[in-house]
């Protein structure tokens, strides 16, 4: 790891309390980052993650809200960019989900799902881009999107069209962008091992595929927090300089996959 990879960069990551973005703040922090502001709606998670941090000798900043609301989303940047000044990068991590099937699910789902996933990205990419391009310095707006981005899954519908959204989104925001400076992409993480998933399949079901792997990824095993952090820190860094409007998957080679000849 290079712990100068980031250094003298300031980091926003919504979702920052658990999971992906937890694990995408230490890294930044790991990485040299100056300055780590984190987004969550639980203040205890904040101030578990924003102990991590400091103990790492970064400085920290938190926010606490919900941003289904449209002014939490744009209250959090803003609040962001007081803390240090500037926002370098922005992490657009924070989801939500149910599971619901199409015929039964109900509005306030869907607008809830949609809002998080979707609408809070727009916000928080479109007020991160103009505070970068009124500071000159350029910077990079990165988005966690999802292997549901390419295709569909029963019961999540309001989600795989909230990731497909997003994964979109970065293409024309990162050619809108580009001649600030401000360079767009997206990660799109397969099954990994996060509270999420747990609240999906079931805590015995995870210990399971903990224990005994994930047959359905040709890698055998599940994705790591840690895997996907990896990712965002390499499309923010220096190494990423000529990369833009990508959504990078990371998945084990599970979308790779397209069908296999029956033995019988």
């Amino acid at each position: 790891m290079d712990t100068q990879r980031h250094a003298g960069r300031t980091v926003l990551v919504t979702g920052g309390g658990s999971g992906i973005g937890r694990a995408t703040a230490l890294r930044f922090a790991d990485e040299g980052a100056a300055g780590v502001v984190i987004v969550d709606r639980l203040q205890d998670r904040l101030d578990a993650v924003a102990a991590e941090l400091s103990q790492r000798g970064t400085k920290v900043g938190t926010v606490c809200c919900d941003l289904y609301e449209i002014s939490d989303a744009d209250r959090a940047v803003h609040e962001a960019g007081e803390h240090f000044g500037r926002i370098d990068v922005v992490i657009s991590n924070a989801a939500a989900w149910t599971a619901e099937s199409f015929l039964d699910m109900k509005d306030e789902s869907w607008l809830k799902v949609i809002g998080v996933n979707l609408t809070a990205g727009y916000v928080i990419g479109q007020r991160a881009a103009r505070a970068m391009v009124a500071s000159g310095r350029g910077g990079a707006i990165q988005y966690t999107a999802s292997i549901s981005s390419l295709g569909g899954s029963p019961m999540f519908s309001h989600y795989n069209a909230a990731k497909a959204g997003l994964a979109n989104l970065v293409k024309t925001m990162s050619l809108e962008l580009v001649g600030y400076g401000i360079r767009v992409n997206a990660v799109s993480p397969g099954p990994t091992d996060t509270q999420q998933s747990v609240d999906v399949v079931g805590l015995e079901l995870m210990d399971k595929w903990r224990r005994e792997g994930f047959p359905v990824a040709p890698m055998g095993r599940l994705g790591s927090a840690e895997d996907m952090a990896a990712a965002h820190s390499f499309l923010a860094s220096d190494d990423a300089s000529y990369v833009t409007g990508v959504n990078l998957v990371v998945d084990g080679g599970l979308t790779a996959h397209a069908y296999s000849v029956p033995e019988s």
